[in-house]
């Protein structure tokens, strides 16, 4: 449990209001748990690093082809549906 949570979680039966912390109380437990949440982070090895990569360059490129497709298709659609076809 955070230390707010902590110190907020009194009994249902208090009527007091909790007591605020003031600011610089909260900006330094504001910071005490932003580095503890940093130094949970794990840097990834060169492979791991080339592999996410490349799952991102590979589903970006995918993600293009989709939308220039369905752009293809609505745009031909759309040119097909709104121009008058020339009488023969």
């Amino acid at each position: 449990m955070t230390e707010t949570t902590a110190s907020e979680s009194h009994g249902a039966g208090h009527d007091k209001k909790p007591s605020k912390a003031g600011f610089f109380a909260g900006m330094a437990l504001f910071f005490r748990q932003m580095i503890s949440e940093l130094k949970k982070v794990v840097t990834p090895t060169r492979s791991e690093l080339v592999n996410y990569t490349l799952v991102v360059i590979g589903f970006v490129v995918f993600m293009m082809l989709i939308i220039s497709g369905l752009d293809f298709v609505f745009g031909n659609g759309s040119i097909l549906i709104f121009t008058n076809s020339p009488e023969q």
